[in-house]
């Protein structure tokens, strides 16, 4: 008798279960945690477990002992999802999940803060154990069925395990998306989004790839990909608990074990640097990056400065802070400060200081960074006439779960052989999915990465499509005070048709007698009705 394997939807089925026992409870951006943190327990101990059974059948006594330590990870049987279900009906089952967490992060380093800020025992999130029991006790039942076993996962063609696992994993973070909302901007970016990323970018063996707001990690792995995840270097930094521990996850599933994903501010505390304190150089870099993050500087402000106000009897106020260039020991802001309300070009600009010699950018922003004036107008100038900026496309509204809004993707290169900039607007190539517009890969996809290719290799008769994208010139750039804004570029105005007045006429015509003949009938049933 053929033994059942477990497939991507038997994942995906446990996880949409352990999505409904929590759904009436707490709202999806917060119960996501839970869900996917107990995949990954249930992956952690079934590796675990078929490692050291088939270690049995080559060792045993003090030599199986020292070949199980040298497994990419152990686990206590305190600290397996086997111990937690069999107590799953436990009093504080809450507690129990929490001390397997904490050891295995203690047990493998290599694990380290992979549950940071994931608290089963909560009860702000979860209530008082009456409440909370019955739920931990549901989500360990949504996942006991799960047979994670590496040798029991169902692969296609040049796949592994890992890929069925991981790509399980993403797929939920989509749908956690959808269902958390607004909630979901900072964690997830649409695939198709990140396919054409990739692609421009083009990772190549060896190369850094870096997202400098990571989120979720899923576009960092999706451009990884294209530069093979054994074979580039992966960076990653996140300023948010909850994304940060999904993302070392993610890397984890996809079997990515020396991803360096730090936590922290990007902006004001970036994690990546040299052995000289500089900032780390990249060849890919890749973001979705917070829309026009207000306050974005506050991690570079002292704090309590005060000064006196002879005016006011030397009473004492606090001085109002100012990011200046200075406080930023990396330089990244000497072209210009980006207004203290919109940190959308102090992003980009960390990221263009982070490119390497032949560094590539991909990076979704809001629409108003092609355009806006004062401090942003002046960097976007300085950036256009060090010839960093390769490309600019538009992408439809209502694509991101963050904003409604319609975004683009900027792409900035070193070393670029041209002066000319290429604008694609596809702000009109979507299908409406549910309550939001997707790219699809095989159409919307493909048309805006062959034509960017077009543009990349040289060929402008390709690259150039009517109501559809445009090589500009540096001089048509100059021409337009360096506004980047796509529809100076792109005229995809369509003329209406010319109205036939005559017809117009005839037809207005035509339908008054229709009327007159219908007025005369109405009378003629009215008539015969006694009701004239």
């Amino acid at each position: 008798m053929e033994i059942k394997k477990t497939t991507k939807s038997d994942i995906t089925k446990a996880l949409w279960a352990g999505a409904d026992t929590f759904r009436d409870n707490i709202d999806a951006s917060n119960y996501k945690d839970y869900v996917l943190s107990m995949l990954f327990v249930k992956y952690l101990s079934d590796t675990f477990k078929e490692n050291v059974d088939n270690l049995k059948k080559e060792y045993e006594g003090i030599r199986l002992e020292r070949q199980i330590q040298n497994l990419p990870f152990v686990l206590k049987e305190e600290s397996t999802f086997d111990y937690l279900y069999k107590n799953r009906s436990n009093i504080d089952i809450g507690s129990l999940i929490c001390q397997a967490l904490t050891e295995i992060e203690t047990s493998n380093p290599i694990l380290a803060g992979v549950f940071r800020g994931i608290d089963f025992n909560s009860e702000a999130n979860l209530g008082k154990k009456e409440q909370k029991n019955p739920v931990l006790r549901s989500l360990l039942e949504d996942f006991a069925g799960l047979d994670l076993r590496p040798s029991m996962i169902e692969t296609k063609e040049g796949e592994v395990p890992a890929d069925v696992i991981g790509d399980a994993y993403e797929y939920m973070i989509g749908e956690f998306a959808t269902m958390a909302g607004k909630k979901a901007g900072s964690f997830y970016t649409p695939q198709a989004v990140s396919e054409i990323m990739a692609q421009i970018v083009d990772p190549q063996p060896r190369d850094r790839v870096y997202d400098p707001t990571c989120g979720s990690g899923s576009l960092l792995i999706r451009a990884a990909k294209k530069g093979g995840l054994d074979k580039v270097s992966i960076y990653g930094q996140e300023k948010n608990n909850s994304a940060i521990s999904m993302a070392r996850m993610n890397m984890f599933l996809h079997e990515i074990k020396d991803a360096k994903i730090a936590w922290g501010d990007t902006l004001a505390n970036p994690q990546h640097l040299d052995s000289d304190g500089n900032l780390m150089k990249f060849d890919c870099i890749v973001a979705n990056m917070p829309f026009s993050l207000d306050k974005w500087a506050n991690g570079f402000n002292p704090g309590g400065e005060v000064v006196s106000d002879d005016d006011e009897k030397s009473a004492k106020k606090k001085v109002e802070f100012k990011m200046e260039p200075g406080l930023d020991r990396w330089h990244r802001f000497d072209l210009g400060v980006p207004p203290a309300s919109k940190g959308d070009w102090a992003f980009l600009l960390h990221m263009i200081y982070s490119m390497s010699g032949d560094g590539r950018i991909a990076a979704v922003a809001p629409h108003g960074v092609l355009f806006r004036g004062a401090s942003e107008g002046k960097i976007r100038k300085e950036i256009i006439d060090k010839n960093l900026i390769d490309a600019v496309i538009g992408l439809p509204e209502n694509l991101f779960y963050g904003t409604s809004i319609p975004a683009s993707i900027i792409v900035f290169r070193k070393n670029k052989t041209n002066t000319d900039v290429l604008f694609i607007d596809a702000s009109k190539d979507c299908d409406k999915v549910k309550a939001k517009n997707q790219l699809n890969e095989e159409t919307h996809v493909k048309t805006i990465v062959d034509t960017y290719q077009a543009y990349k290799n040289g060929d402008y008769t390709a690259a150039e499509k009517e109501k559809y994208s445009h090589v500009a010139t540096l001089e048509e750039i100059k021409s337009n005070d360096y506004n980047l804004n796509i529809p100076r570029y792109v005229d995809t105005f369509e003329e209406e048709p010319e109205i036939d007045i005559n017809q117009v006429n005839a037809d207005i015509a035509q339908i008054k007698s229709e009327l007159a003949e219908v007025e005369k009938q109405m009378q003629q049933y009215l008539k015969e009705l006694g009701l004239e």
